[in-house]
């Protein structure tokens, strides 16, 4: 029986029912002998010095084993970079229990661990800071004038800086026929996932350690433990196979685990330390940016100029920034334009990636600015927009490698109804409720990652694949046991993919829609690797038919190698395993990209959304109705895991359009809303018909799936597709997320 391919099938999560009947243990549930609980001190204050703490109530509590701060933590070392990670942006990293220094208002303190969580969590009610405070500041509006360039390093290559102006863009825009200039503000937003920051870690004595952690990349926490501890990277084991959730908040180690191990080294015991919902608002966050465009367009349509500026915030200690104003030219290709980007360090903790960091925030002012010129033009938001499309990356004078952007805006509105739409606003109603329909593209950059992969076939013919890699809830696990069942030409029931394990071969942190590209490529090279030692055995074999052949000559499907031209003359797997004393064969493979044929396109993925809402008229209260988003990502590997992304991200993007955002008192420099009662989220009944659509598109440049990820696209454009969808509802255009029915009355 001939086996089915499993790329592009429709694969359920192999982990579902391990998820679904609570099977799978996240970092908090590991039975563990004697094991000791931490509970984290926070700082009360923004800035200043700590004077003194008293832990002398604490202490003389039943049941507290020790307290921890900067007064007697263990020798740390002194340099910079022991403390960076794969995602550290220029600057000094955050070291907890440092020194006496507060940085920011609920910054790490003091550590208390006693037997029980209960004993530990009250234990550090008791303990009393004295602060010597300092002036803060925490606005972002009120410093604009300090706002400056970023520091350059390593990041930026990752994220780019903005391009060099192009042409005269003041002339051009003062020479314009039709002119736009907006304003937008965007708020704080924490990442929030369901599962909170937890670190296990089993002491296994002589300096080793096993530590169960909540991350997006194992690889990346056992090289900042070992550093900032000083161990041994083989004598430091992270493993992570589920993580709930983290949408960028576990890209960096958070200090539960720097807390967590060093109490296990100084106590010689196993501790657990988990941070409450509170204390999921004390470190990175999406940051406040506040932005600015001026578009400028012939009487047709044509945009001749552009010009978007963007000022973000950071920390004081590093400089962490996003790809925000990038985006406009490369959709658009107008001749003159000027994009500039700074940044204002405040007494905040530093920023760090949150679901399409940069994008989802840009794209707003873009397609928001895109809308406004095609109402004053009375020309169709999607027309105006296939009017100034892009053939080719004028912003970097490159070629796409692929694009099937314009498809994207053809097939979504065919499937939403876009044609049947009223052009002006304010025109449609449904009892008291003002209708709008509105449209926005998407684009997100397909990053190149090296990755390494290993695999190996034993005697019963079974695939055994391993990589590092994690899988925060996106189908990594079933989308690399896809890849390497079809690489090998093996069932996908004979195959283990082995994750989230820092002992297993070297993966990149599992963010920026790059995971199926990266690490499948790498698990396909492994299982190339794999089939060439697989075919040198088989030739070798007692009166082997293979002899005279080449391996381009051979097929590897249903578990056997066959000739191409006779499928009757084939080996089994079994069969060579066999005769090679049924022991395993094993490959392993770097699979390191061409940076030098990359670097001549540039690669993205593209999205366009259409969004209809409804407004009581009244009330100002929105509602999404319905949306489509049509996706075009190269290589869908597995349309049912890849449609639940491209959801995940159309509700983010409810969330950001309406409801999330992170307020803080200026007078206290404090987050106020600390919990998911006032961090408001969308629930079951704000979500209506969400439809997806993926459009073919074949890529042979960005890797060797043709795969280019969807993990940040489906995002992107629907929060700006939402906006745009409320003026054509109301006739007001409101520029500041999350849009607020007040700003509606």
């Amino acid at each position: 029986m001939k086996i089915s391919k499993q790329i592009g099938k429709s694969v359920n999560r192999l982990e579902g029912h391990l998820k679904v009947t609570g099977a799978a243990k996240y970092a908090g549930e590991y039975d563990v002998p004697g094991l000791l609980q931490g509970y984290i001190v926070n700082s009360t204050i923004t800035k200043g010095k700590i004077l003194e703490i008293d832990e002398s109530a604490a202490h003389a509590l039943s049941g507290v084993v020790a307290i921890f701060s900067h007064n007697n933590r263990t020798k740390l070392p002194w340099f910079d970079i022991m403390y960076a990670d794969m995602d550290a942006p220029p600057g000094t990293p955050f070291k907890p229990f440092y020194n006496d220094q507060i940085l920011y208002n609920g910054q790490p303190i003091a550590l208390v661990v006693a037997e029980t969580f209960e004993t530990a969590r009250y234990a550090a009610t008791l303990i009393k800071v004295t602060y010597d405070e300092e002036p803060f500041e925490t606005e972002l509006a009120a410093h604009l004038d300090d706002a400056r360039d970023p520091k350059k390093g390593i990041a930026t290559f990752i994220k780019p800086l903005p391009p060099s102006a192009n042409g005269d863009f003041e002339k051009a825009y003062n020479d314009a026929d039709v002119q736009y200039a907006g304003e937008f503000i965007h708020g704080t937003e924490h990442h929030n996932p369901l599962e909170l920051f937890t670190t296990t870690t089993v002491y296994e004595g002589d300096g080793k350690l096993t530590v169960y952690d909540k991350t997006q990349g194992t690889s990346n926490c056992q090289i900042y433990i070992a550093n900032v501890f000083g161990l041994h990277y083989k004598d430091v084991r992270i493993l992570s196979p589920f993580v709930g959730g983290a949408f960028g908040s576990g890209l960096r180690p958070q200090y539960q685990l720097f807390l967590c191990v060093m109490a296990s080294l100084e106590l010689k015991r196993n501790v657990r330390v988990t941070m409450d919902r509170a204390q999921m608002f004390t470190f990175g966050h999406r940051p406040q940016t506040i932005q600015k465009t001026r578009f400028g367009a012939t009487a047709d349509g044509t945009v001749t100029a552009i010009n978007h500026t963007a000022i973000a915030e950071t920390s004081q200690h590093e400089d962490y920034t996003e790809v925000v104003v990038n985006w406009a030219n490369m959709l658009y290709p107008a001749k003159n334009t000027l994009l500039d980007y700074k940044l204002v360090p405040l007494d905040v903790f530093s920023p760090m990636d949150m679901r399409a960091p940069g994008g989802s925030t840009g794209l707003h002012a873009i397609e928001a600015t895109m809308d406004a010129l095609s109402y004053i033009l009375k020309v169709d938001p999607m027309e105006l927009r296939l009017l100034n499309y892009a053939e080719r990356d004028v912003s970097a004078n490159k070629p796409f490698s692929s694009k099937e952007l314009k498809q994207c805006y053809l097939q979504g509105a065919e499937k939403f109804g876009w044609a049947n739409r009223k052009s002006e606003p304010r025109t449609t109603r449904r009892g008291n409720r003002l209708v709008g329909t509105g449209m926005s593209s998407g684009i997100w950059d397909v990053i190149a990652l090296p990755a390494k992969a290993k695999a190996s076939i034993n005697k019963k013919g079974k695939l055994k694949v391993k990589s590092a890699v994690t899988d925060i809830g996106t189908g990594t696990l079933t989308v690399m046991t896809q890849i390497a069942a079809d690489s090998l030409g093996i069932h996908i029931d004979d195959v283990t993919f082995e994750y989230g394990d820092s002992n297993m071969p070297l993966s990149p942190i599992q963010g920026g829609s790059y995971t199926t590209g990266v690490v499948g490529s790498a698990v396909k090279a492994a299982c190339e690797s794999l089939k060439k030692k697989i075919f040198k055995k088989a030739k070798k074999m007692n009166n082997s038919t293979f002899n005279s052949v080449a391996l381009e000559d051979v097929v590897f499907e249903d578990g056997s190698m066959h000739l191409k031209q006779d499928k009757s003359n084939f080996v089994t797997f079994k069969e060579i395993i066999a005769d090679n004393d049924g022991k395993k064969i094993k490959a392993s493979k770097n699979n390191i990209p061409n940076v030098l044929k990359l670097k001549q396109y540039t690669r993205a993925a593209h999205s366009a959304a259409f969004v209809e809402v409804e407004v009581d008229e009244q009330l100002g209260i929105v509602n999404v109705t319905r949306a489509v988003t049509a996706v075009a990502a190269g290589k869908i590997i597995n349309p049912k895991t890849a449609r639940s992304q491209i959801l995940g991200g159309m509700i983010w993007g409810i969330s950001k359009a309406l409801r999330e955002e992170t307020l803080m008192d200026h007078n206290l420099g404090k987050y106020m809303n600390t919990d998911l009662g006032e961090y408001h989220i969308p629930v079951h009944a704000d979500i209506h018909e969400l439809d997806v659509i993926f459009v073919d598109e074949k890529d042979d440049i960005i890797n060797e799936l043709g795969s280019k990820g969807v993990g940040e696209i489906g995002l992107a454009s629907m929060a700006p597709a939402i906006a745009n969808a409320i003026y054509h509802a109301t006739g007001k255009r409101v520029n500041k997320f999350p849009i607020h029915f007040d700003q509606l009355l």
